[in-house]
């Protein structure tokens, strides 16, 4: 589904990744971790074919950027920003339509087939917030918001889904509400591969199978999450002692006190 094989990017003259390998499996859900500054957007977009690398290669779903329709490319892949720039009062239907056109807005002209339509409250359903499919955007939670932007990314059958630290700005129910979502979300798309990126342990959903810790841009460790989310391993990622606890499928982290991580 993804490969990236020693990616560098610079920007403005400032290596903001160094070295970067990740390699993402059909049906495997990872989660991208790191503090503030350490990578994480910038992976994702090269994950998202929305940035090139400066040094290395990406493929993603078998073809190497760089050598590819982008725009094509990017059909392919569904993206979920909590920071959607959508401005104007559409309802969540149409918000889930512009999913199949890749824009904001609705595209003038253009109109959904029945068919689509109905796929778009399908996932409305699955998402469960069909009690307000028509409701305006400007009236909506964001917890709302987060689900219908995931309906909107699942809608043109993606292979691959990019989430970007999608329990931004939620409480505890909506991201609780939302993790849930995300597991039934695997049910319903077992083949689908996703990268999710989060600053919190706490906003994994239980499905998640493996995981990168990123520092100061740069793979840590990748692997299978059980594995890669340890105490010593997130102390050093996060440059502070934390302690990772494991129970009924999440994960929790608390600072500890003791001595630094080397």
């Amino acid at each position: 589904m993804l490969e990236l094989k020693d990616v560098d990017f610079v920007r403005d003259g400032k290596l903001l990744l160094g070295g970067v390998s990740l390699t993402v499996g059909e049906g495997e859900r990872w989660a991208l971790l790191g503090p503030n500054g350490a990578g994480k957007s910038t992976l994702l977009g090269l994950c998202g074919a929305i940035a090139h690398p400066t040094r290395g290669t990406v493929e993603i779903l078998g073809r190497r950027l760089g050598t590819v329709d982008i725009r094509t490319l990017r059909e392919s892949i569904g993206h979920v920003n909590p920071r959607h720039p959508l401005r104007s009062p559409l309802s969540i239907v149409d918000i889930v339509l512009t999913g199949l056109t890749g824009t904001i807005e609705l595209m003038p002209r253009w109109q959904a087939t029945p068919a689509q339509r109905a796929r778009a409250l399908e996932l409305i359903d699955l998402l469960g917030i069909s009690a307000l499919a028509s409701s305006s955007w400007t009236t909506l939670s964001q917890g709302e918001r987060g689900r219908a932007l995931i309906a909107r990314a699942l809608i043109s059958d993606p292979s691959l889904l990019l989430l970007d630290e999608p329990s931004t700005g939620l409480d505890v129910a909506a991201r609780e509400q939302l993790l849930e979502t995300l597991d039934q979300i695997n049910a319903s798309h077992p083949h689908l591969a996703w990268v999710l990126v989060t600053h919190h342990l706490e906003e994994l959903p239980t499905c998640t199978t493996h995981a990168a810790l990123l520092h100061e841009g740069r793979v840590l460790a990748a692997g299978p999450a059980y594995d890669v989310l340890t105490t010593d391993l997130v102390s050093q990622a996060f440059n502070h002692p934390i302690h990772i606890t494991h129970q009924s499928g999440r994960w929790t982290a608390t600072a500890q006190p003791g001595t630094r991580p080397h």
